[in-house]
């Protein structure tokens, strides 16, 4: 059966963004607080979706009389355990950072990645979105949500060191961050092996040394985490293959 309404517990950033988007794609939307009695939630709507913070989604799912809605989630840790006392049920987990209402109203519509379970509702507001998706089972959901944060939390707390590195060199950041966006459209097109380049990649251990010897002490442990995780790459057969187009998920 085709959505036509959604009711949303949890106005924050992640709430706000669906609200807008779920409007945005013909959605009839009701934006409830979390501290708002939710009891009746899943009565008179399709689906619900809980959009508080991890901690507080069972506390939700257990306050919300089961009825005909389908209440789904849209945590990437989360599995599906705690809305199991609904007949249907399922989540939704945008991968992509949602900063404000309005970027993560628009990046939930532009055609990016969501992971998906239970209820095929999950994958109907997807399709909304005109978004991609993949399954995640419960099993994999913290190693799935471990992933999420290297590429997206460390990627940039690896930038942060770029920053400071480059304002006691004296070189404009966005130098630096132009040769990292090269790097990354390396790694799109061929992958992370075929990528990687540089003294780790040649085995030049006396730069490298000369590297730990120019690094600030504060910096040395991420530098030398990053080579030591480089040299297995490094070691493998690096010619360059254009990579394989991802086949789409439901």
């Amino acid at each position: 059966m085709a959505l036509a309404s959604i009711r949303i517990v949890g106005p924050g950033r992640a709430g706000q963004s669906f609200a807008q988007a779920c409007e945005a794609v013909g959605l009839q939307v009701d934006l409830l607080a979390r501290e708002a009695a939710v009891a009746s939630a899943a009565s008179d709507v399709d689906a619900v979706l809980i959009a508080t913070p991890d901690r507080a989604i069972a506390q939700v799912a257990q306050a919300i009389s089961p009825g005909d809605a389908v209440l789904l989630h849209c945590s990437g840790a989360t599995g599906l355990a705690p809305l199991a006392g609904h007949p249907r049920h399922g989540s939704i987990h945008p991968l992509m950072a949602l900063p404000s209402a309005e970027v993560g109203a628009t990046r939930l519509r532009d055609h990016g990645w969501f992971a998906v379970a239970g209820d095929l509702a999950a994958a109907q507001i997807v399709d909304l979105f005109g978004g991609q998706s993949f399954v995640v089972d419960d099993d994999k959901r913290a190693l799935y949500h471990a992933t999420a944060a290297v590429s997206a939390n460390h990627l940039v707390a690896l930038l942060g060191q770029v920053e400071r590195l480059a304002d006691q060199v004296g070189v404009p950041v966005q130098a630096f961050l132009d040769l990292a966006r090269g790097s990354f459209d390396d790694v799109v097109a061929h992958g992370a092996v075929a990528a990687l380049t540089g003294p780790a990649a040649r085995g030049d251990h006396a730069t490298l040394e000369a590297h730990r010897v120019a690094l600030p002490p504060s910096e040395r442990a991420l530098y030398d985490t990053l080579v030591v995780a480089a040299q297995p790459r490094a070691a493998q057969p690096r010619a360059a293959q254009p990579r394989a187009a991802q086949p789409r998920a439901a």
